[in-house]
């Protein structure tokens, strides 16, 4: 049985679906989650010229809040449901690398994501950042569809 759970979520209601079944199968198994939102670095050049007046790295400021304060509303449902749970806000452009950097560093022995974005032929049946989580993690990978 899996002990320690590494769930990814993006504020999608997918990744919302797949954090709810998830805690229910964290709970049957008397895991512990780790519930993990990776936000984008502050990249100055892609905001509008209006928003370029603003420090650098306030954006990031901004969306690693919002991101804590949507994962506090997840980690207060797992702790209603008695799971014990840890919530982590990592600042990657890449959320692939992120998942399985977290997974590997919180021990968990199940990275539980949704699968996102289908573009074009690659992304036909799995979003490329859950294809990539794939290719890069020797840990089994629970994905709701």
């Amino acid at each position: 049985m899996y002990r320690h759970l590494l769930i990814a979520v993006d504020g999608s209601l997918l990744s919302e679906s797949a954090f709810k079944r998830a805690l229910v199968f964290a709970k049957e198994m008397g895991a512990t989650i780790t519930l993990l939102r990776a936000i984008p670095e502050d990249h100055l050049l892609v905001y509008q010229a209006e928003m370029l007046g603003t420090t650098e790295g306030h954006h990031t400021d901004q969306a690693r809040k919002n991101a804590q304060a949507y994962l506090d509303g997840l980690e207060t449902e797992a702790r209603h449901a008695l799971v014990p749970c840890e919530a982590i806000v990592m600042v990657n452009d890449h959320p692939h690398e992120a998942i399985v950097e977290t997974a590997q560093k919180s021990g968990c022995d199940l990275i539980v994501m949704g699968s996102h974005g289908r573009h074009g032929m690659t992304g036909f049946l799995l979003g490329s950042e859950t294809q990539r989580v794939l290719a890069r993690t020797r840990l089994p990978v629970l994905v709701y569809r």
